[in-house]
């Protein structure tokens, strides 16, 4: 897979060099942005509510994002993505004020554990990754782009380790803020990155068919794909929402450890998840798109209540680990399906459907979450979650067995 990064153009891989960079911050968010809200003395349902209203937000700009930049380009949206986030950071970094501190967190999505992505952008940097490599690699460059990503945070993870140095564990929320620096940094560096990219704007005709009948009967086959993609993806989008962005949270209530337990943990997961993204690559180039998810998923759905019963933080963090890559390991093979559905004049809109259908059930799930969590109710959302991702799984599997080759 290395191998084939070496024949990427500078463009590509510029974009996946910033990834690598912005993943960073986000790791260290997602151990720690929950546990400083906590710190500041929210209840589990304000926690969650804020997670939802980045989210929904986030859904609602990557609705236009994707099909905007298919005509007017991709490096003027990512560009004031980073604007964006350096600012949110700097301002979360100032304020300890909640009306700034929830505004902020929307705008700037923190703590999402969004592997690198940008947020409610990432539409534009698929489309533009796409159009950089050939169909037949993308399996392979968009798994290796979601591996660097995932080391990246693993990396801010081990940073979100500090704040537990302090207090014996239990860290006042003070030793939270200066870590929104991180994010700070990383966006300058990323604005840096992406300011040398060069974006070629492609015309919606060079793409069309000399056969105007054949055009439209392929413009109906992907519109029949992408209807089949928002569906499955709303029942996997809401399943993930009900646990994923809560996960540091739900250890902190459910073992009553602190940053110095579960930053490492998770720093370690994003590692295992990294090297099973490289792995799925490879799956997804010898066997197929629709294997290298449906198996890996499916194993880590039968660790996902063993996970939530576990007696001990140590066999909780097992489970969590191997379940992390398992699950997030296929999101590179699961975006490359994405971008491939339609040609590649439609890459943009395809994008922004495969993340917004996903985004807006899932920022349902942290506020559900959260209630049960208020009610003292922790095992109610992993038994909701797993019944919704086996649904996925089937539904992923049926619809697009047939469809997945050209991605491969």
């Amino acid at each position: 897979m290395l191998s084939s990064y070496g024949t990427l153009s500078a463009t590509a891989k510029r974009l996946i060099a910033a990834r690598a960079l912005r993943s960073i911050g986000q790791g260290t968010l997602v151990v720690d942005f929950a546990l400083y809200l906590h710190a500041l003395g929210w209840t589990p349902f304000a926690i969650g509510s804020v997670f939802m209203g980045g989210l929904a937000f986030g859904g609602l700009l990557t609705l236009f994002l994707g099909p905007l930049s298919d005509r007017w380009g991709r490096r003027r949206f990512l560009l004031t993505y980073e604007v964006s986030q350096l600012l949110a950071a700097m301002i979360a970094f100032l304020s300890v004020n909640p009306i700034w501190i929830a505004a902020t967190a929307i705008v700037g999505g923190f703590g999402r554990g969004a592997n690198g992505s940008p947020g409610p952008f990432a539409p534009v940097e698929q489309s533009w990754l796409a159009g950089e490599v050939t169909p037949g690699l993308r399996g392979k460059i968009f798994s290796l782009n979601t591996a660097l990503g995932f080391l990246g945070m693993a990396l801010g993870a081990l940073v979100g380790i500090l704040p537990g140095l302090v207090n014996h564990g239990h860290p006042q929320a003070w030793s939270y803020r200066l870590l929104f620096l991180i994010v700070v940094f990383g966006s300058l560096g990323c604005f840096v990155l992406l300011f040398g990219a060069r974006d070629e704007v492609r015309s919606a005709d060079t793409c069309k068919e000399l056969d105007e009948h054949a055009h439209h009967s392929r413009r109906r086959l992907e519109n029949t794909l992408l209807l089949r993609l928002v569906g499955v993806n709303v029942v996997n989008g809401l399943g993930i929402g009900l646990i994923g962005p809560l996960m540091a949270y739900w250890f902190k209530l459910r073992f009553g450890v602190g940053p110095s337990s579960i930053a490492p943990m998770m720093s370690l997961a994003f590692v295992v998840t990294a090297l099973a993204a490289l792995l799925s690559g490879r799956l997804s180039h010898r066997f197929g798109i629709i294997d290298a998810v449906i198996w890996p998923r499916l194993m880590g759905l039968i660790l996902l209540l063993p996970m939530a019963l576990s007696s001990s933080f140590v066999w909780a963090a097992v489970f969590y680990i191997l379940r992390s890559g398992l699950n997030r390991g296929t999101i590179g093979a699961r975006q490359a399906l994405g971008v491939s559905l339609v040609g590649p004049n439609r890459s943009g809109l395809a994008a922004s459907l495969n993340t917004v259908s996903m985004m807006m059930p899932f920022a349902v799930g942290p506020i559900i979450a959260g209630l049960f969590f208020q009610a003292g109710w922790l095992l109610p959302p992993f038994l909701l979650s797993a019944g919704l991702q086996g649904g996925y799984l089937y539904l992923y599997h049926r619809f697009f067995r047939t469809h997945a080759q050209g991605a491969a």
